[in-house]
Parts: structure tokens; sequence; C-alpha cells
């Protein structure tokens, strides 16, 4: 049996090595778009950004690993035509050649998501939309000290380059249309913590603000975070269902026979939550690749992992567990020294109709698993 993986991310590599640890013994194909080894995003933000890590720190599994598990790893290579009903599809390099015919018995996309664009900088400004190992370099070799940096956007993305420059010396504007930081993801009573983390750490933080082309046409440097398009197309094309991404069902199945969807592409249906929900975070690239790489063995397997996400800004190291969904909550509970700019550690709790739906720590890992396990009980 053939088993081919289309994206070159932490997705595709994991859902690989998962398939090899459980036994599989098939063909397994990746196709990656792009020419490195698959690789994780969020140290491009983090710890490589500050240089703290090498790039290759990054990198899933190296060379050896895909040749010594007989994992075929087409690098540069790029899938434009998927076919359910022959399940055939069209691939070509990136950098030019003709297209080629390939079958498969079962396909696994983990096609990722793309960076949205912001067409005001586009014009003027050349901006950076950070995805990439190159998007990465440039912008390393642009936190010099002094340098202005201006940041469209202040969703995760934005304040961890906002962090980085600022630790690097840069003078930063961030410039978010939002009235805070983080508040569709965070609500008021949290986002409002991170302005102030940033503000006392020298961010020109503007909030409820546009930015213009002058703002933009006199930066050093401009980086672009205003969120990522499921990158979806090839799937739409092939005829598979898509609406904010490709819909998959409870165990990360298509509308199309034989074909799994995971990662930043993949819109579940959650049987937890009850509700559908794309989560574009590195934990759930894992987990999912790992319950569909069960499911392309033949396992039937739901995908019940609760969302997780975790960031690191200055010295406030946070977690986040669950999802409070589109219903909203009803409080916010906030046990500690909400003080993270000066030291301070807390915990936070989303609670909606006396059950937390969401939980974070900011710099109180010891509490880490008990703010996990809340997720879910009354309070």
């Amino acid at each position: 049996m053939n088993i081919t993986i289309v994206g070159g991310g932490l997705a595709a590599a994991t859902a690989a090595a998962e398939l090899r640890e459980r036994g599989y013994d098939g063909d397994v194909v990746i196709y990656a778009a792009e020419d490195h080894l698959p690789y994780e995003r969020p140290p491009l933000s983090k710890a490589v950004l500050l240089g703290e890590k090498d790039i290759d720190s990054a990198i899933v599994h190296d060379e050896g690993w895909y040749a010594a598990h007989r994992v075929r790893l087409e690098r540069g290579t790029k899938v434009t035509t998927i076919d359910p009903a022959a399940h055939t599809l069209r691939a070509e390099p990136v950098a030019g050649g003709a297209s080629t015919e390939h079958s498969y018995d079962r396909l696994l996309l983990a096609t990722g998501a793309t960076a949205r664009h912001f067409d005001v900088a586009d014009r003027v400004a050349d901006p950076i939309y950070l995805r990439t190992v190159e998007d990465n370099a440039r912008l390393r070799a642009a936190l010099r000290p002094d340098a202005h940096v201006v940041i469209v956007g202040a969703g995760w993305i934005g304040l961890e380059v906002a962090s980085a420059a600022r630790q690097k010396g840069a003078e930063v504007i961030v410039y978010e249309r939002g009235d805070l930081p983080l508040v569709g993801v965070l609500g008021p009573e949290v986002a409002r913590l991170f302005a102030d983390l940033h503000r006392a750490h020298g961010v020109d933080l503007r909030l409820g603000t546009a930015v213009d082309e002058a703002a933009l046409a006199d930066a050093d440097v401009v980086v672009v975070g205003i969120g990522a398009i499921p990158t979806a197309e090839l799937a739409e094309q092939g005829g598979i269902d898509v609406d904010n991404g490709v819909l998959v069902d409870e165990q990360l199945r298509t509308s199309a026979p034989d074909v799994w969807a995971i990662g930043d592409v993949a819109n579940q249906q959650h049987p937890v939550l009850g509700r559908r929900i794309r989560v574009e975070h590195w934990d759930t690239a894992i987990e999912q690749a790992k319950v569909a790489a069960r499911n392309l063995m033949g396992e039937e397997e739901p995908y019940t992992h609760l969302p997780y996400f975790f960031t690191d800004q200055y010295d406030l190291g946070m977690e986040y567990f669950g999802s409070v969904g589109p219903e909203g909550y009803d409080r916010v509970d906030i046990d500690g020294d909400t003080d993270v700019a000066h030291g301070g550690a807390f915990r936070a709790y989303w609670v909606k109709d006396g059950t937390v739906r969401a939980a974070m720590h900011a710099n109180d890992w010891d509490s880490s698993d008990a703010v996990r396990d809340s997720v879910g009980t009354a309070r």
C-alpha cells in the first residue's frame, strides 16, 4: 500500500514517523514544496530569531532518518492537482520542469497555511511575513540595535517578533486595529496584561490604529502578522469539501475516500468540543499527525486532544489549554500576580456555565498539569 503525504512541515514529518513506529511497512512518500528538510515553525519567531539556537535545531528529522526509514522525501516538489476518484496526483518541481502523475492508495493532506497579505505594506515596504527559513534569516539580519521596526498586527507572531526585536535593541512600533492585542483569543481581562508587558519593555503599541504608507515607508523593516489562510486550494480543486480549511470528521477524514487532512489546513468536527475547529498551533500538528497515521493504517480513532499553545515573550512563558468557543465565557478567574513584566506568575480560567472551557498559566510552570486538567471541570 502506498501512503502519500502532501506537505513538508512538522505534521507531515510526524505522520511519517508514526507510520513507521506503528509498524507500517508499505511505501511512504512526502511531497514538500520547500527545498528544505521538514522543520518546525515556532522557533522562527522565538529561539532561532533571538539567536539562542541555530536553524538546524528546528529540523524534525535529519536527512539520514528518511533513508533509514524508507520514507521518500520529494523536496522542492509541488503537488498541483489531485484526483480522489482515480487515486492519482500530479506533481512538478517548484524550480521548473515537467509534471508527472503518481498513484496513491491513501493520501494525507498537510498543506498548512499561508500568511495573509497586507496590500498597503506590499506596495511600499517589501514586508516580511514570517513563515519560512528564508523569512527568518532576513529578519534576523534586520534586527540590529537602533533599527526602526514596524510590526502590523499584535497577534502571536507580531508580539513574539516585538519581543525579539526589543531584546536586540531595536526600536519597535506595533500597529493593531483592535483595542487590545490578542483580545479575540484571550479576552480583554488577560489581553490587557500582554499590552502592559510590551509597553513595560519599551514597545510603542498603537492600538485601535490603522497603519498608513508613510509609517511603513520610514521603517528599516516591516513585519506583517495579520493571520494566515489555510492552504486548501489543492483539496478544493480535487472536489473535497472546504470551508475555512479542509473539512474533516472526528477521525480526520475528508469528504473524499481514502483522503485525510491534518494541521493548519484541517477544520475538524471535534468530538469533545462538539463543534468545528481549525487550530494553527504546533501541538495540533503533532497530535493530529499521530492519530491520522494510525487511521491511515486502518484504525478508526477519533482525535479528541484539546487545543494547546504556548508563547515566549521576554521573560514570560505561557501555556494555554482548551478553547472558549464562539459562545464566549461568563467570567475569567485570575489567581496570582499579574505583574508579569516584573516576574509575576498567575493562572487564568475562562468559565462558561460553571465549567472551565480554557485555562492558562504565565510563569507558573509547576501548575502546568493542574491548569491543563482543570479544563472541563466545574468552577
